[in-house]
């Protein structure tokens, strides 16, 4: 039975799954590297709180349960030490990854599962590395965690039917709609979406249309909430970049290549939200208004 849950990462993913678990009434313990991401991710989960008692879905009493639940450390080796499952959410790096699991395959419990929050690497690779590749699993989220529904599950090729099961009616008790699929590169999620995102932008690079235009015609005309550049914005689109890397190693088909402007763009440190520019301006003074000027192929 899974009560104590230990998150890896305190990013935009991270505070976003401990303050969910943390919600539903497990004991949660959220782990980065330095104190100021801790600082910084609880800050931002004591904001969602108090977003969702606005729109009155909670209330004050839920805030306080939920904040009691939740501790903070940057000592993996302790963080990890008595929980029944350990949920990574790094940064979407295969080495990282890799070594962050090794820690953890060392210093967890026997009987530990572990996930990972992996948007495209396989889980096969990443429980590879681990004596316990049985309990080794992909729980995808979706941004942000505590709005959206769907957990991608990811088997890899040695995981259980047993971890896939309690992963799977664990979700269910988070509020979410658990889908299983294979662990193949981008999985279901972002072997679609990726490929939509880079030909958007390729549809900016070649002068087709301008970033407003793109994302009106997918919004108004194929009922998508959000259109494809501003949501490569919200991921960040280094991000973008690195599944688009997974999905081009894996496949080996150009269809996969990313596009030149995307690339430029990360080099440039024009992420999206999180460095106040991609393909909007997120700044005060032209908060997500869009940006032109450096949308040209010369």
């Amino acid at each position: 039975m899974i009560k104590n849950v230990t998150v890896i990462g305190a990013g935009t993913m991270g505070n976003g799954i401990a303050h969910v678990f943390a919600q539903q009434q497990f004991e949660v313990i959220l782990v980065d590297i330095s104190e100021s991401a801790l600082e910084k991710g609880m800050s931002t989960i004591r904001k969602n709180l108090d977003r969702m008692l606005q729109k009155e879905v909670i209330e004050e009493k839920t805030i306080r349960a939920t904040l009691e639940r939740l501790k903070t450390s940057t000592d993996l080796r302790s963080a990890v030490s008595k929980a029944d499952l350990v949920v990574e959410a790094a940064t979407e790096n295969l080495d990282l990854k890799l070594k962050i699991f090794k820690d953890l395959d060392a210093n967890a419990l026997d009987k530990t599962i572990l996930a990972t929050n992996t948007s495209s690497i396989s889980i096969t690779h990443i429980g590879s590395v681990t004596k316990r590749p049985a309990q080794v699993i992909g729980m995808h989220f979706m941004n942000p965690v505590p709005i959206m529904k769907l957990v991608e599950i990811i088997r890899g090729y040695n995981t259980s039917d047993e971890t896939a099961k309690t992963i799977m009616e664990l979700s269910e008790k988070l509020g979410k709609t658990p889908t299983e699929v294979n662990d193949y590169p981008g999985f279901v999620s972002n072997r679609i979406l990726m490929p939509m995102i880079n030909e958007a932008v390729e549809t900016l690079y070649n002068g087709v249309a301008g970033v407003e235009e793109i994302d009106t015609v997918m919004k108004l005309g194929m009922a998508h909430p959000m259109g494809p550049l501003q949501l490569a914005d919200f991921i960040g689109l280094d991000v973008c970049l690195s599944i688009l890397h997974v999905l081009y190693d894996g496949f080996k088909n150009p269809k996969y290549a990313p596009c030149p402007l995307l690339t430029n763009m990360v080099m440039a440190g024009k992420l999206g939200v999180k460095s106040g520019e991609g393909f909007y301006d997120y700044s005060e003074s032209r908060k997500a208004e869009k940006v032109s000027s450096q949308f040209r192929k010369a």
